[in-house]
């Protein structure tokens, strides 16, 4: 197991690499100068000379990378120039927000999602298996935003039971604070259950066709017990995978939701920086998403060797 990890550390090195390389060209090579965003009207052709030479926009491509790799090493990801704020201190106070959202999101997805998979596979082909997976088609092609518009109209104008848009932080009031993501979570699960529920549906159905199953089933034991214990586990696989490309692609893909709540989240910072041009703020929240979504990934071939042990032995 311990070379198994290893193996995969030094897999994600150069992954990482390339993550900051391109994080780094993002902010780079976009059109115009930071010098003139920062100065704004005091843009000076000497001012913009002296900041320029201040932070080194005067210096090749390469040296920059360099230099800003190193800084980015130490833990330094740089300095909003309009407030001030270091981007480990503006990540710091919106990632608790982004991140409740996330689980919430995967947890009502995974919730919605692998009950109806399991119930379809255990009767594939008859009319509720074909109405999950219609429904299941027409949920994928529905945009968050319009879900997003829908469920305030219904829960928060129609039926006054949850509040549209605002935040409270869980310290001061845990029962006000999930209110205001209950909306937010629902509209990104119903954008992730359908995928949750087609693929464990379909490596279920493919799990219960062995012959280790037939063999369960002609020594009596109980559908449930086949369906959960014998059946389960092993199509867990692609579903652990989707669950961990969810849970990367909402840490940083939740831009539209957030605005549209007003949850001062990474979304929102993300937003907010694309605005103002504040490059600084951008690249470094751009890097720590990747890097979140690199690691993610990481600990989903973890639990790969956890579920296979033929994963983590090299058979398989």
């Amino acid at each position: 197991m311990l070379n198994f990890v290893v193996r995969r550390l030094l897999a994600i090195l150069p992954v990482l690499l390339a993550v900051s390389l391109l994080t780094f060209l993002i902010a780079a090579l976009l059109p115009g100068d930071l010098a003139y965003v920062i100065l704004g009207d005091q843009a000076t052709p000497e001012n913009v000379a002296a900041l320029r030479r201040d932070m080194g926009l005067d210096q090749p491509l390469w040296w920059r990378y360099l230099s800003w790799l190193g800084h980015v090493l130490q833990g330094d990801l740089g300095r909003s120039f309009r407030t001030g704020q270091t981007v480990l201190q503006a990540v710091a106070e919106r990632i608790p927000v982004s991140l409740e959202l996330m689980l919430m999101a995967e947890f009502i997805g995974l919730l919605i999602g692998v009950p109806l998979a399991i119930a379809c596979a255990a009767r594939a082909g008859g009319a509720f298996d074909r109405f999950m997976t219609g429904s299941a088609f027409a949920m994928l092609s529905m945009p968050s935003f319009l879900m997003a518009i829908l469920l305030i109209y219904l829960f928060a104008v129609e039926l006054r039971w949850l509040p549209a848009t605002g935040y409270v932080p869980f310290t001061e009031e845990p029962l006000s604070n999930l209110r205001f993501f209950v909306l937010p979570a629902l509209t990104l699960a119903l954008a992730e259950w359908p995928g949750i529920m087609r693929v464990l549906r379909s490596d279920m159905i493919a799990t219960l066709q062995e012959d280790y199953i037939a063999l369960a089933k002609a020594k009596g034991l109980k559908p449930a017990r086949i369906l959960f214990v014998h059946a389960l586990k092993p199509s867990s696989l692609t579903l652990v995978t989707v669950t961990g490309i969810n849970i990367g692609r909402l840490l940083g893909g939740t831009l539209i939701v957030e605005s549209i709540f007003a949850l001062p989240g990474i979304g929102r910072l993300l937003v907010g920086a694309i605005y103002t041009r504040d490059l600084v703020i951008l690249q470094g929240v751009v890097l720590l998403v990747a890097c979140g979504f690199v690691i993610v990934n990481f600990i989903v071939d973890m639990l790969y060797a956890v579920l296979d042990p033929r994963i983590r032995h090299g058979h398989a």
